[in-house]
């Protein structure tokens, strides 16, 4: 045992443990594992009951206990003797226990003496807890080790808290069972005692007992402990000045465990009135502060008999009174500042549920909710400590926002309740927050954030037309919304929550024309796009953007003064010192939905020929003329990705893009002729910067989306355009770079058809050139390799080329194939539609490589072989695509019958065959029907059946007759054919 304790000791925290070397303690560690693992079960037990005997060390101590809990918790300890020793032994422990040795000691022992009743108790030492129970007058050493026992019993064993086994299930079962027969009033009775006794000699012990009572209480007898002699005690304790707060609080979670006792619901509806009458105070705001577990479980009961036995019940009423007298405590428990003390989800459980069970609400109702609806904003407000946190926002302010945003889901759904069973009164309650915080000049950055959350997620809860009309107070909130302007409005979360709220309402404006300049002033001043903080500008620019949309036609006459108000910000693309390499850029997005707002507002045909060409030009100039500077500059100094001139460059193409999306083909091509003549010269301006620098990838994909909206509103004008720009989008392309090319290619196609055919008849070389190097069955790998970011470019690259190709042959150009000039590269194309078509994972890709051979079939091949307009496609389709993807490929198990996308296939592979058999007659015949389905092992009167259905014109009787003869053939072969 000395070696024992000295190794203990080192290999431990204690002040031997720390002069020794590294690897003397590890030596230490070796020689304790192997006195726990190696020694003999009996040996073990005699050498740790003679160090729990012997040793004064508390570490040596807790090493010996925990090495028998390990040991018994494995079963090594087994032979009747040791377990009667180390009962015997533990016990005598347990009653000798000292209140002033350590709590760590004292619960492991607990915890050995718990694990040893699951093992013994009743059936091998029925008396455990009589040996335990403390004498009356209880004393701190015994009371507290029975209290510690009970708990780790409750914690190991006893707790519904925590899933079980059917094994823990059944123990627990049989241990609660004989304790109820055989002790536990006993037990109910030390509880008191201990309480009486102890409270003022030692609260912690009286404390750790009353917390044993509660664990207990959901399953011994509840009038033990709810009785008119332990409640009172327990209220005492509880509201008692003089008990100490764990006391105090232990006291209000066993009474708060007896109001939650389940049982029937009119037994509950006795309980709770006999607690009500032990305390005349329970609903009172005191006791709400004192005893806020209590007071939430009490009500959260006592609606819930309400709920159960229903108003009309003379037991349901009684439940609800119960529950508006604690109500009061509730509200108070609820804005308590004490956070603690008080569990906020459970009162905002209680809240919710309490909301939920009115219908039109009384006077008193209404009452209780404008006292919930605070309890909302209390706990919906920012902690002022994060104040200046959140206004940056700097790290700890975005983990704040992110947190608060989960704290108000429940808080919000709870508002919404209340607007609902309560609107008028809801509206009510925002008005005098709006008064208050606009009256004040001292009023917070939390409590304006709070009042503008509120006043938005009201926004939600009312229909379109009540915004609309401006119902109820509405049509007094709003106006007093838009003239807002909180002394605290330079505060990111305010002006922020200021603007989303504005637009939330933005419909009122759609009947109360007259508050459109105020609603404009809102946006454009320094509340807005003019805010000190840049994130409130730039989210201000997307908001005035969505505002524009809806209201385009009522902000007409408004169109000087908001391009008045925006010169500076439209401005600065130009004003800004781009050369200065040490300027600082941010987002290339940055300003441009302003450019948005303003497209979409000169756009319209509300504002005159003459206004459009005016705005534009003061518009298009400057920022062709930058962009010509800054192409000339960079010309001659060179250019770099991050460079400040590349980043001007970027900003100004995405600032023209946004401007354009307020026009269209019509007004630009039709109507106002004059304004496609600009845009025209605009879009050779901006191929300029596509034609200097071919290889910047980021200014790339900037001019690419501007010639998109190009062709979209220029329309045939355009094409004269395109060759240049497709050439030097060619450049150096990557599979990346190659997927936006096809992209601009299939809206071209799109927009014009045939006419795009001789652009395309000039790109389409080099694209299938560059695509089959790319493209090649060899690059793209499987396994974990496949999911690599160059994998999943080249994947997106293969979607993008079948849906290019399936434009071409559906938009009457699949004779640019044939050219010349693209004719070498048929043989890749097809190979590859055939590969793909046949065993490509997936499905959808598979239908479009067959929708493009069976509308090829119908582009180059006639009923005569002599006007087929490729040699040799009749004979690739028919002995490729016929066998390999209508039959094997759909004969192999991997092809799932059942799935809604494979059978869309199925249909596609189906009406292929009907066009094949329409083209190409006996030819097909021959090669499908008399060769390849017998040689797949058809019977021959399912053959002879095929062909009789593919004469037919029924192609819904052909697709189910082939789907069970692809069955019958898959259950005929039972796995045997090798498929292609």
């Amino acid at each position: 045992m000395d070696d024992l304790e000295k190794a203990i000791l080192l290999a431990s925290d204690s002040p031997a443990a720390a002069s020794a070397s590294p690897a003397v303690r590890e030596e230490a560690l070796a020689f304790c594992a192997r006195a726990r693992d190696e020694s003999p079960p009996s040996s073990l037990l005699r050498l740790c009951l003679s160090g729990l005997a012997s040793s004064p060390h508390a570490h040596v101590h807790f090493w010996c206990l925990q090495s028998l809990h390990d040991a018994l918790l494995r079963r090594r300890l087994a032979l009747p003797d040791d377990l009667a020793l180390l009962r015997s032994s533990l016990l005598s422990l347990a009653s000798a226990s000292n209140a002033a040795s350590p709590p760590f000691l004292r619960n492991k022992l607990a915890q050995l003496i718990a694990l040893l009743v699951r093992l013994d108790y009743p059936h091998v030492y029925p008396s455990y807890f009589l040996d335990l129970l403390p004498p009356s007058p209880p004393q701190s050493g015994p009371a507290d080790m029975f209290a510690r026992v009970l708990i780790s019993l409750d914690d190991d064993l006893l707790s519904q808290d925590y899933p079980r086994n059917a094994d823990e299930a059944a123990d627990a079962g049989r241990v609660k069972d004989a304790m109820r027969a055989q002790c536990v009033p006993q037990i109910a009775l030390h509880w008191h005692d201990a309480a009486v006794s102890l409270r003022a000699a030692d609260p912690a012990t009286a404390a750790v007992a009353l917390d044993a009572a509660r664990r207990c209480i959901s399953w011994i007898d509840v009038a033990l402990v709810a009785n008119d002699v332990f409640v009172p005690l327990l209220f005492d304790i509880a509201l008692s000045p003089g008990s100490a707060a764990p006391l105090a609080a232990a006291a209000v979670g066993c009474l708060s465990a007896v109001a939650a006792k389940r049982m029937d619901a009119r037994a509950k509806v006795a309980l709770l009135r006999s607690l009500l009458s032990a305390q005349q105070g329970l609903g009172s705001p005191d006791s709400g502060l004192k005893m806020a577990t209590l007071v939430t479980t009490y009500a959260a009961e006592a609606l819930e008999c309400y709920r159960k036995l229903g108003p009309s019940d003379t037991d349901g009423t009684v439940a609800l009174e119960m529950l508006e007298e604690v109500l009061p405590a509730v509200f108070s428990a609820a804005e308590s500042s004490e956070e603690e003390e008080v569990d906020s989800g459970s009162v905002l459980e209680f809240l919710a549920g309490y909301v939920s069970t009115m219908k039109a609400p009384s006077d008193k109702q209404l009452g209780h909710l404008g006292r919930i609806l605070e309890v909302v904003r209390q706990q919906m407000s920012y902690d002022p400590v994060y104040r200046e946190h959140l206004d940056v926002p700097d790290k700890i302010g975005k983990e704040e926002e992110d947190l608060m945003a989960e704290q108000r889901k429940d808080l919000v759904a709870l508002f919404r309740n209340i607007c609902r069973v309560a609107p008028s009164a809801t509206q009510q309650f925002i008005r005098g927050l709006m008064v208050t915080a606009l009256s004040s000049a001292e009023a917070t950055v939390e409590d304006v954030e709070v009042t503008l959350a509120l006043f938005y997620r009201l926004g939600e809860t009312v229909g379109e037309e009540e915004i609309r009309t401006g119902s109820g107070l509405l049509g007094e909130l709003v106006p007093m919304l838009l003239s807002a302007r909180f002394s605290c409005h330079t505060h990111r979360i305010v002006a922020l929550v200021y603007l989303e709220t504005v637009t939330r309402y933005i419909k009122f404006m759609q009947e109360n024309v007259q508050y459109v300049p105020h609603l404009l002033a809102a946006y454009l001043d320094e509340r807005g796009i003019h805010h000190q903080n840049s994130h409130v500008s730039r989210r201000a620019g997307y908001l005035f953007m969505k505002a524009v949309k809806l209201l385009k036609a009522r902000l007409v006459p408004y169109l000087d003064t908001i391009l008045q108000s925006l010169e500076d910000v439209l401005g600065q693309f130009t004003a800004m010192d781009w050369g200065n390499k040490d300027a600082k850029f941010s987002s290339s997005e940055d300003g441009s939905q302003v450019f948005e707002a303003v497209g979409l507002l000169i756009g319209i045909e509300e504002v005159s020929p003459e206004k459009q060409v005016q705005c534009l030009t003061a518009l298009l100039n400057p920022l062709c003329h930058q962009i010509e500077s800054l192409v000339m500059g960079a010309k001659a100094q060179g250019l770099e990705e991050s460079s400040p001139r590349a980043m001007s460059l970027q900003q100004i193409v995405v600032a023209l893009n946004m401007l354009t999306k307020g026009f269209n083909e019509r007004l630009v091509m039709v109507s106002r002729p004059t304004i496609g003549v600009m845009f025209k010269k605009t879009l050779d301006v901006v191929l300029q910067v596509l034609i200097s620098f071919p290889n910047m990838r980021s200014l790339r994909s900037k001019v690419i989306s501007f010639l998109h909206r190009m062709i979209e509103i220029l329309g045939i004008s355009v094409l004269p355009c395109i060759p240049v720009a497709l050439r030097q989008l060619l450049v150096n392309n990557e599979a990346k770079d190659m997927v936006d090319f096809l992209v601009l290619i299939n809206q071209i196609i799109s927009k014009f058809n045939s006419s795009a055919s001789g652009i395309l008849e000039d790109v389409f070389p080099t694209i299938a050139s560059r695509l089959s190097v790319i493209l090649s069955q060899d690059a793209f790998s499987t396994g974990p390799a496949s999911n690599t970011e160059e994998m999943r470019e080249l994947q997106e690259l293969q979607r993008t080329l079948y849906t290019f190709l399936h434009a071409m042959v559906t938009h009457d150009l699949s004779t640019i194939l044939l050219a010349p000039t693209c004719r070498q590269y048929l043989e890749t194309i097809m190979q590859l539609l055939l590969f793909t078509s046949c065993s490509h994972k997936d499905i959808l890709l598979r239908k479009a490589c067959v929708q493009i051979f069976v509308q090829l079939i119908k582009d180059w091949c006639t009923t005569s072989k002599v006007d087929d307009k490729l040699p040799g496609f009749r004979v690739f389709m028919i002995g490729k695509f016929a066998t390999g993807c209508c039959l094997y490929s759909v004969l192999d198990k991997s092809f799932d019958l059942r799935d809604a996308n494979s059978l869309v296939l199925f249909g596609e592979i189906v009406m292929a065959q009907k066009i094949m058999y329409e083209r190409f007659r006996e030819d097909f015949v021959v090669n499908f029907v008399v060769k390849d389905l017998p040689e797949a092992h058809c019977p021959p009167d399912l053959a002879e059946q095929y062909y009789q259905k593919l004469q037919g014109n029924d192609i819904k009787a052909f697709r189910s007759f082939y789907q069970s003869l692809i069955e019958k053939i898959r259950q005929q072969q039972n796995g045997s054919l090798v498929f292609r």
